[in-house]
């Protein structure tokens, strides 16, 4: 492609008016910062780089997600939550009630390949993915969390079954250290990418993603073991306090995140779900505090549709803060240290 003004190796290549021109003031001499030129290294190097002025469309393509990613993060994020739970049971000693917590988090991470499986589009990619090994990517390591949870979680409930519940346990021990990277990874995955309110969440994401999957596990969890009334009533109500605790840190770090993103946030906080979602935690603390049984119960399906309305959330703020461009061009300065 010919330059506007002069060709290449010319003395008037990159001038305008006799002066080197500033993009992004003037879109048209975009190339003027090609990493070839000299003009650009210069001003990098110095870190004297013009104001942002009229940025172009398209900065960045928003990510492609369906509903299988939401949906995927929060049957993973019970998986991990219900292994959390088994554990905690197993060390108070109701192992009737840490069995059936084994149980609810191998029938959360059933679908989660699945979910996986659709959103890649192809079912050879999941396959691909476990052909590396690649701890510092998120994803890599997200899907080798994900091989490894569901190994162990059949091998343990599959103990349950033929009555070999120390080994259970031991399984169910191992499970709780990789469940703790598949209830966070999701939130570091996301903080991972270059995308405005994602990235500018970084030091929240991982920690509002395991206080919700603890909550709905949790929420899980209690709602099996009230069914089939295999445990002990201080074991339901200890999952009654683990929930409404999880998800008052959700709320609370929510609320933080929130202040710290300032404008990068305003999709996340004009989001009609993320609204309904803390709305939701809010009632669901209320009911328990009444301390009656019904209305715990209720409480805890309310913590579940406010897990999952989290992550949609979560989700669907961040595609439109993709598409933010002045948003996406300011954040990636900021990053720079330029």
């Amino acid at each position: 492609m010919r330059p506007a003004t002069g060709s290449p190796a010319s003395p008037d290549f990159g001038v305008k008016g006799g002066e080197p021109v500033a993009f992004p003031d003037d879109p048209a001499w975009s190339y003027l910062y090609g990493e070839d030129t000299e003009y650009a290294g210069t001003r990098r190097a110095t870190g004297n780089m013009p104001p942002l002025g009229d940025v172009s469309h398209g900065m960045m393509h928003a990510p492609v997600w369906t509903w299988e990613v939401p949906l995927y993060f929060w049957f993973g994020g019970i998986a991990s939550g219900a292994a959390f739970v088994a554990f905690a049971c197993d060390v108070a000693g109701d192992h009737r009630a840490a069995a059936l917590s084994r149980k609810v988090a191998l029938a959360a991470l059933i679908p989660s390949p699945p979910l996986l499986v659709f959103d890649l589009g192809r079912p050879e990619r999941f396959l691909h993915m476990l052909r590396i090994f690649k701890p510092r990517s998120p994803m890599s390591m997200g899907v080798w969390a994900l091989t490894i949870f569901g190994n162990l979680a059949s091998g343990a409930v599959t103990a349950d079954l033929i009555k070999r519940p120390r080994l259970a346990r031991s399984l169910g021990a191992a499970n709780v250290v990789v469940a703790g990277y598949l209830g966070s990874y999701t939130g570091v995955l996301l903080a991972s990418t270059y995308v405005p309110l994602w990235s500018r969440s970084r030091l929240f994401l991982g920690p509002i993603f395991v206080a919700t999957a603890t909550a709905t596990g949790a929420a899980a969890c209690r709602l099996a073991i009230s069914a089939t009334g295999e445990s002990e009533e201080s074991t339901r109500r200890a999952l009654s306090r683990v929930q409404a605790a999880a998800m008052a840190a959700e709320l609370g770090l929510s609320i933080l995140n929130g202040r710290h993103l300032g404008d990068v946030g305003a999709p996340l906080h004009a989001s009609k779900v993320m609204k309904g979602a803390k709305w939701a935690v809010r009632a669901g603390l209320a009911l328990q505090a009444t301390r009656r049984p019904r209305l715990a119960h209720a409480a805890s399906v309310i913590h579940l549709g406010a897990g999952l309305a989290f992550r949609y959330a979560w989700v669907r703020a961040g595609q439109t803060s993709a598409l933010d461009d002045r948003g996406v061009a300011e954040h990636a300065r900021r990053s720079s240290g330029r």
